[in-house]
């Protein structure tokens, strides 16, 4: 079971737990099925000590190749759900900052990449809520626009994918039960 926010940086094994992360803290944590944890995890914008992942099997009949970059909603959607983590084109608003990024598109200073991987924070109560349960943000359809839109996918750490196009206002469940 693996769920990652962005794939780069270092890897530190200890006995059942591998952290991936870089000046930012970790950005994807492996955690074998045999042992239960409760060790914590330092916490950052990306992910904290309570989140923990239990994303669906990979899908068996997709054509997105693991390394590759995906910009629209039905592909990062599957990748997401294939693969349990967000394509590497994607980075957290700190990586994009620690770039020169202020807002708007990160393209200029990442080519070909996207912002994705930030908490986000449901404070409408729009999104189902359950002990546990973090959602994640990414941008959607950026690749060669001038700004980040309003199109969203949302994703939570147990399986969760919604689709935004307007910003937050309404959520189409993409993957998942809720």
């Amino acid at each position: 079971m693996v769920f990652s926010l962005t794939g780069c940086a270092f890897l530190a094994n200890t006995a059942d737990i591998g952290i991936i992360g870089g000046a930012d803290g970790p950005t994807e944590i492996f955690i074998t099925e045999e042992t239960e944890t409760e060790e914590a995890v330092q916490d950052t914008e990306e992910f904290d000590e309570a989140d923990e992942t239990d994303i669906p099997e990979a899908a068996e009949d997709t054509d997105l190749a693991e390394d590759g970059y995906y910009y629209s909603a039905e592909d990062v959607a599957l990748y997401i759900y294939t693969y349990g983590k967000l394509p590497d084109n994607f980075i957290t608003k700190n990586e994009a900052r620690d770039l020169g990024w202020e807002g708007g598109s990160v393209e200029e200073y990442a080519e070909g990449c996207a912002i994705g991987g930030d908490k986000f924070g449901n404070r409408e109560g729009l999104l189902p809520k359950a002990d546990g349960r973090v959602y994640y943000e990414c941008d959607i359809d950026t690749n060669g626009e001038n700004s980040r839109g309003a199109k969203r996918i949302v994703f939570s750490n147990d399986g969760l994918i919604y689709y935004t196009e307007d910003h937050y206002e309404s959520f189409t469940l993409l993957y998942g039960e809720e």
